[in-house]
């Protein structure tokens, strides 16, 4: 089995001026987009292609949804950064907006979602040496293996994937992995009274779309606060309506003490990522501990105010939880042997390739792709798929029979 595609000569030159000059530290599909529109994107030769990745959740609202477009036009002509050295007008409209809409009593803009990981994990050691009573220098936080937060030094300190950590050491201490989705792990780690926060993804998206047990988030939740350690929730992917909630812990009704979002806070327009707590969390960072030159930038806030608000004007959360189970159900009745598993909640979902080429799920994407449809294998096996929530039904069906005719290439 080999690839049997010809990249078109405009691609083709594109793609060669990018892996000239660029870093190689990614491995795209040979396609290079020019426009995106609702749950579509076009090549620069014109060609028009379903996107099942959604800038990794992302662009849950859509490609360049008219309403945040228009909200970023309109701050870009009045004003896009003042730093926090002073206030703004859309800074207050935005921290007013996003607590309320969440339900915390603060938030703490950052840029990127790693920047957020990061901002989270400090506020857990700070309220950990403050108010819990740990021993400075002694902070412990519990990870799980096969997480993915981001790719800074300290980040990936508690990665389980050797791509992300081999040849980067030395690494930062203050890190318990433990196995996901395991419960008397987790029970056996809280019993250090170092240890400040336990950080987890409801849903592991990188890993390949792993969703735990049902009553898993629950219950360790409940741990958390039965050992007055932080449950850290990174929504940074499954939230924002992408899994049938606004959050993927309401599904379980667990309100994070910590919650991390980025990606589709900002519908795939800027980079916007945001860390919610309370108070008595949040209070324990003091001016000058923590920052950001473009954290909470007006131009930022206007977007993120129009992205929240499109997620609730259009119910996407209610059409992700549908136009999923509508989804999985169709992919398990395809019924393909080199379908091992079909998984997922809500609108974000993946299929396990079984088969004897190891390059079979990057194979199949390929196939995908020539047929108008565009996702990526994950952890080799693993095929993520992740449209826009604003996708049809109709749309859906469309795509579903574009995955079931590539799959003859297997």
């Amino acid at each position: 089995m080999k690839i049997d595609y010809t990249i078109p000569v405009e691609s083709a030159k594109l793609i060669e001026i990018e892996e000239k000059y660029g870093a190689h530290n990614y491995h795209p599909l040979p396609v290079v987009l020019k426009k995106g529109e609702g749950p579509f994107v076009w090549d620069v030769e014109g060609k028009k292609y379903f996107d099942f990745l959604s800038g990794y959740s992302a662009v849950n609202q859509g490609h360049c949804h008219p309403k945040i477009i228009a909200a970023l036009v309109e701050q870009s002509q009045q004003l896009t950064l003042t730093s926090r050295a002073f206030h703004s007008d859309k800074m207050a409209d935005y921290t007013a907006y996003i607590t309320r809409y969440f339900g915390y009593d603060k938030v703490l803009p950052m840029n990127t979602g790693v920047e957020a990981v990061e901002t989270a994990i400090k506020l857990a050691r700070k309220w950990g040496y403050g108010v819990k009573g740990v021993a400075e220098g002694r902070a412990k936080i519990v990870t799980v293996e096969g997480n993915f937060h981001g790719r800074t030094v300290n980040v990936i300190s508690f990665s389980t994937d050797a791509t992300a950590r081999d040849g980067f050491g030395p690494f930062v201490p203050g890190y318990i992995s433990i196995p996901y989705n395991n419960l008397d792990a987790l029970k056996a780690a809280l019993q250090d009274d170092d240890v400040v926060a336990f950080l987890v993804e409801p849903i592991q998206g990188e890993a390949g779309v792993f969703v735990p047990d049902e009553g898993y988030l629950a219950e360790a939740y409940r741990l958390c606060r039965e050992n007055n350690v932080l449950f850290i929730g990174d929504e940074i992917q499954t939230g924002l309506a992408r899994t049938g909630k606004m959050l993927a812990c309401d599904h379980e009704n667990v309100r994070p003490d910590i919650l991390i979002l980025g990606k589709a806070l900002s519908g795939g327009v800027l980079p916007i990522s945001a860390v919610l707590a309370d108070d008595d969390i949040m209070l324990t960072i003091q001016p000058g501990e923590h920052g950001s030159t473009y954290g909470g930038n007006p131009l930022a806030c206007a977007v993120a105010i129009a992205s929240l608000s499109v997620l609730k004007d259009e119910g996407l959360a209610d059409k992700a939880a549908e136009l999923g189970e509508y989804f999985r159900d169709e992919l398990r009745k395809i019924a393909h042997p080199a379908i091992q598993e079909v998984r997922g909640k809500g609108l974000l979902n993946a299929i396990v390739v079984k088969h004897p080429n190891a390059e079979a799920a990057y194979l199949l994407c390929v196939e995908l792709m020539k047929k108008g449809l565009l996702a990526k294998p994950t952890h080799g096996d693993k095929i993520r798929f992740a449209p826009p929530l604003v996708i049809s039904k109709e749309q859906l069906t469309e795509a579903l029979a574009i995955i079931k005719d590539s799959l003859a290439v297997l």
